[in-house]
């Protein structure tokens, strides 16, 4: 190679990187200090809570207990399905943050995993909550237990929910709750909540900060 062709080479190779660089960070996802996901609305809590053992039912029926909870990033919403707004709304903003993560590549050390626990236990079945996770994500879960077991693990996340009859129909009701989505961590313990109105790029930056800090 010659003295020229050594040098094109290595200004086009130069170029290249500038260019790459370039896209990387008009791309790339940001990784946020505590101050400024405050600011988007994250909560961390100043010292991660150890949560008491519990034990619920995942969608299929199978047991949902602590185990479940290590070794990946939960985003943990507490709603139902018959839920007119806020649910839904919630579930679709963390379907979109997981496929922007999923589709970015950073999913594999601690992955992201989205859970909606039922607080309307008499109306969401098993089969009911299979079907409506699905339609956010195919990975999502569904989690479901008896109030006497549900409502102590709520607690411990600061999550409250309540039925409210309807005046108009006796026979019916919605749930008031908690809208917040909670946030555990790999070791299984309560790390904080994202606060309402939840956005896509407000999780996916959320679990890249905590995933590149943890």
């Amino acid at each position: 190679m010659t003295g020229v062709s050594r040098t094109v080479t290595l200004c086009l190779v130069f170029v290249a990187l500038v260019i790459g660089m370039f896209f990387y960070t008009k791309t790339r996802v940001p990784v946020l200090s505590e101050a400024e996901l405050r600011e988007r609305g994250v909560i961390l809590l100043p010292r991660p809570r150890d949560i008491a053992p519990f034990e619920l039912q995942n969608a299929a029926g199978g047991v949902f207990d602590k185990t479940n909870l290590e070794g990946r990033w939960s985003f943990v919403f507490f709603g139902f399905t018959h839920c007119p707004d806020v649910c839904p709304t919630a579930l679709s903003v963390m379907g979109l943050a997981e496929r922007a993560i999923l589709e970015g590549g950073m999913n594999e050390d601690a992955p992201f995993q989205g859970i909606l626990v039922s607080v309307d236990p008499e109306r969401d079945d098993a089969a009911t909550l299979t079907r409506y996770v699905a339609g956010f994500s195919p990975r999502f879960l569904g989690v479901r237990g008896e109030r006497e077991v549900l409502a102590p693990f709520a607690t411990q996340l600061n999550v409250a929910f309540a039925q409210v009859p309807d005046p108009s129909d006796p026979s019916a009701y919605q749930v008031d709750h908690t809208g917040n989505i909670v946030i555990i961590n790999p070791r299984g313990h309560y790390h904080g909540f994202i606060r309402v109105p939840h956005k896509a790029d407000t999780l996916e930056v959320t679990y890249r900060s905590l995933s590149a800090s943890f």
